[in-house]
């Protein structure tokens, strides 16, 4: 279930990203950097700070269980 959480609020916040681009400014391309960012990092580091606050509202995770 978090994982799916993390994925679908990386996803929105990349397209919320592009929109805002588009029709607000160019600077909000670092939002996209920043989150492209996080990602890599958390691929190597396995730490996640959405996943801390997920623990923090007592979302369960998947323990090795798929979907």
């Amino acid at each position: 279930m978090r994982e799916r959480i993390v994925r679908a609020v990386a996803g929105s916040i990349v397209l919320l990203s592009v929109v805002l681009i588009y029709f607000v400014s160019i600077n909000w391309i670092w939002l996209t950097v920043f989150v492209g960012v996080n990602l890599l990092q958390s691929s190597f580091t396995r730490f996640c700070p959405l996943e801390k606050i997920l623990d923090g509202f007592g979302v369960p995770s998947n323990n090795g269980k798929c979907c």
